[in-house]
């Protein structure tokens, strides 16, 4: 479906500033340096102001600071903080884009007796929703998706095509579950039975998954249930694609990981935390609020305080590292002989 807005549509929906033509059409959102007339951009950083001059957007939203800075012809829209102006912008394109689809379930869809759709959900096609099932109002379950026994779905949360939620998993309002995500799969746990040739024996997964209002989960995100106790994923949290949290991980409120993390069992991770692509937590650490943890770094141990933490050796050709890698392995020994050194020296 085609959209499209005039400026003044924009400002008087998201508020802001306007300098120029009220009734400019727009027609997409898109990145300054391939802007054309019919295209809304944005500056959120200074360095991108030099572009300003030169680009053909039709408007462009930017700070007070760089107001001044748009070239003659690209109307404005001022506003304290250009990316999260941007951000409400892109909502509120997409609802005009791709409005709702009406409620109801689906003829293939599968609902077992004893579970509860609220006459404002939609079910899509062939998903599945379990006895004891509580969908919630406005609740969009997408086609193959799985809701699983006694889990609940909470109002305005949208569950994409393959997600899965786990038996007794609950979700909050408004949550998002991309594709192919999976929500209370069993975690990790055998036993070793060493009667029995070290043969393994699996340690039944009794806990759920509890994710609070306003998260979102990305595309092959797995989230395992407790072992005992919950999983907890607090209100306002972001994972993104591909990342890996172990049964009995709480992460806190409004606490955004980046791809492939993977997070160890029985770890704890403040509010407020900035987790980095690829970083790895080892399990029943603690890390404090407020803490950023740089892509690809192993948290080996706890962090009791909030900063900015990285532990990852500088990529270098390869004979080069292998030098480096073998000095660090002596860097104890060293450090002691230079003490030895020093003390000879003193005396």
């Amino acid at each position: 479906m085609t959209t499209s807005a005039t400026l003044g549509e924009i400002v008087a929906a998201l508020g802001g500033e306007l300098d120029g033509d009220a009734a400019r059409r727009i027609e997409r959102i898109g990145a300054l340096a391939e802007a054309d007339a019919a295209t809304l951009s944005f500056v959120a950083q200074p360095r991108y102001a030099a572009l300003l001059a030169s680009t053909a957007a039709g408007g462009v939203i930017v700070s007070p600071a760089l107001r001044a800075q748009v070239g003659a012809g690209t109307a404005t829209i001022t506003t304290a903080d250009p990316y999260l102006y941007f951000a409400r912008l892109t909502q509120w394109w997409a609802a005009r884009r791709d409005p709702p689809e009406p409620p109801g379930i689906h003829a293939s869809a599968v609902v077992e007796p004893g579970a509860v759709v609220d006459a404002q959900a939609r079910v899509g096609a062939l998903a599945y929703v379990g006895r004891g099932a509580r969908i919630a109002a406005g609740v969009v379950i997408g086609a193959q998706a799985h809701v699983g026994r006694d889990a609940v779905v909470g109002e305005g949360s949208r569950i994409a095509a393959r997600a899965y939620i786990g038996e007794r998993c609950r979700l909050g309002a408004r949550c998002v579950v991309q594709p192919g995500a999976v929500i209370g799969g069993d975690g990790f746990g055998f036993a070793p039975d060493r009667d029995a040739q070290g043969r393994w024996v699996k340690i039944e997964q009794l806990g759920a998954v509890l994710v609070g209002d306003d998260v979102e989960i990305g595309a092959n995100t797995c989230i395992d249930r407790g072992a005992l106790g919950d999983t907890v994923i607090a209100e306002g949290a972001k994972l993104d694609n591909l990342i890996q949290v172990a049964h009995n991980v709480r992460i806190g409120a409004h606490t955004a990981i980046a791809g492939c993390v993977g997070i160890a069992g029985s770890a704890t991770i403040g509010a407020h935390c900035l987790i980095g692509g690829a970083a790895m937590i080892a399990g029943h650490l603690e890390i404090a609020d407020h803490v950023r943890i740089s892509g690809g770094t192993l948290v080996s141990h706890s962090i009791k305080r909030p900063g900015h933490y990285t532990a990852v050796f500088p990529l270098d050709d390869n004979a080069a590292w292998e030098k480096n890698a073998a000095t660090l392995r002596q860097l104890h020994r060293l450090r002691e002989r230079v003490r030895e050194l020093e003390k000879k020296t003193a005396g």
